[in-house]
């Protein structure tokens, strides 16, 4: 299910029964803040737009760079990424 080449990003589970349609927040989440151009094409092309939006605004488990990254990429205002917002 998981590309060869991404396998490195996700070192931490078993990659011989993971689905990444099963987890997309999951999967999104971890490319989009350690992957590199090759992680976020295959992101692109694999999850539609509306989803890594909803990632980026749900997830608070993206660094601070990288949500403000992606939200600049996505026009997402920083209102409406929770990992911009302080920790209540």
């Amino acid at each position: 299910m998981i590309p060869q080449h991404l396998r490195p990003f996700f070192w931490d589970i078993n990659m011989d029964n993971f689905n990444p349609h099963s987890y997309p927040r999951y999967t999104i989440t971890r490319l989009l803040e350690s992957g590199d151009e090759k992680a976020v094409a295959w992101l692109r092309e694999t999850f539609s737009e509306a989803e890594i939006k909803e990632a980026v605004c749900s997830e608070r488990r993206l660094s601070r760079r990288s949500a403000n990254f992606w939200a600049l990429v996505y026009r997402i205002p920083f209102a409406k990424v929770a990992a911009l917002k302080p920790a209540a």
